[in-house]
């Protein structure tokens, strides 16, 4: 039996047309399936030093550098340089080194990859919970948990490659997920949102987010060329991010989230009469930066700002998708639909997310089957539906010191 070869090493095998092939590894895609390059020769030593060639013009050195006792704190390197990197988008990528930098090589990076334990790992993460490293206090819980997935994914990888025979962050407890409170405008919260974004000109960028419950980030990307004027379709196919002072555009992290949305028929009018003001081929530009989309920071700001011109509370941007898919519920729209429309992988994201209206709905429904079924006598006084009325507030003028 012939030698099995080492990991990085690639393969050679003996073809049916009598040639031999030399085949390596040469990075993974997006799925994770490796890509690879091969040579070709007449005979066995030959192609042996073909491979040998070619491995060493793609990377001279990663072979020679990774081995099972070499410290954790290099195979990071490697890994996230040759795996992760190549992946993830500017803004990811400074989040990642900055954990990497600042957290997981200095407490781990010396110990030896093959005698990594989980002892290790989890006394790792009691340390990013005490006061007792670089930042003087704990970290958040969320932090903490995107430390550990990357020792995690790191780890797995350095499984698959043979080096180590477990991934000893398997069976570590970490801390529990907690999700920021959700908040959600009122009726009347909305109606002031959208009196004082006209009159600060961002009245149909808000009212686009109230009937479409977009991402942050789908939003800002949008262009001209997304909405079908005649017809009210909106493609949303990208989104922006941000790589220092540029605005980035690049495509969903998932399929899901390439989606096509009806606008209403009066939203619809709203946006055509808008196009007709706006020279840009971004639907919402930057005031500042010509041939650009507003900042996604920028968009929260202002957000902030109008609310408290309004006189209301604060929220995040994200809580007006929120409010968008609990009214959407709330006025009969189905789960399935629901989550196409927000662009969830998965209609179980929909559910978790808004368990608390899904359940409103459950006892509803229950009721009107007590009443359809069991006869139950209704107070005919319940059965007149709350008259909607319109707020009286009125939006407060625009300011600025040159007006003055």
């Amino acid at each position: 039996m012939g030698r099995k070869r080492k990991s990085g090493e690639g393969t050679v095998r003996l073809r049916k047309d009598g040639r031999w092939e030399g085949r390596v590894v040469i990075g993974y895609d997006e799925k994770d399936l490796p890509k690879t390059k091969n040579v070709l020769a007449k005979t066995k030593g030959e192609c042996v030093e073909k491979l040998k060639a070619l491995r060493e013009s793609i990377s001279p050195a990663t072979t020679s550098k990774v081995r099972a006792d070499m410290p954790f704190g290099e195979w990071l390197d490697h890994w996230y340089e040759t795996y992760s990197r190549p992946t993830i988008r500017p803004r990811t990528q400074r989040t990642y080194e900055g954990y990497l930098r600042l957290y997981i090589k200095p407490k781990l990076g010396s110990i030896p990859l093959n005698k990594l334990t989980t002892n290790d790992i989890q006394q790792f993460c009691a340390w990013m919970k005490s006061d007792d490293h670089i930042s003087g206090n704990g970290i958040a819980d969320s932090q903490i948990r995107n430390c550990y997935s990357l020792c995690h994914r790191a780890l797995e990888k350095a499984k698959t490659e043979h080096l180590i025979p477990r991934d000893p962050t398997e069976g570590c407890k970490l801390p529990p997920v907690r999700c920021e409170e959700m908040k959600i405008l009122s009726r009347e919260a909305m109606q002031k949102l959208l009196i004082q974004a006209k009159e600060e000109n961002y009245y149909e960028l808000f009212l686009l987010e109230l009937v479409t419950g977009l991402r942050l980030g789908e939003i800002a990307a949008l262009q001209w060329d997304d909405l079908n004027l005649e017809t009210g379709e909106l493609r949303i196919n990208k989104q922006a991010g941000t790589d220092g002072p540029d605005v980035v555009i690049c495509e969903p992290k998932t399929k899901a989230a390439v989606r096509t949305l009806i606008l209403p028929p009066t939203v619809l009018k709203v946006m055509q009469e808008y196009r007709a003001r706006v020279d840009s081929r971004w639907m919402f530009p930057s005031p500042k930066k010509e041939d650009s989309p507003m900042r996604p920071s920028s968009i929260h700001l202002r957000l902030h700002r109008i609310l408290d011109h309004a006189g209301c509370d604060r929220v995040r941007f994200h809580d007006l998708r929120h409010t968008f898919a609990t009214n959407a519920l709330a006025y009969g729209m189905d789960i399935k639909t629901l989550s196409t429309i927000l662009g969830h992988v998965s209609s179980a994201t929909t559910l978790n997310t808004y368990s608390h209206v899904t359940d409103e709905m459950r006892q509803r429904a229950a009721v009107k089957i007590d009443q359809g079924i069991a006869k139950v006598e209704v107070n005919p006084q319940e059965e007149k539906p709350k008259e909607r009325t319109m707020t009286t507030f009125q939006a407060r003028k625009r300011w600025s010191r040159r007006a003055s």
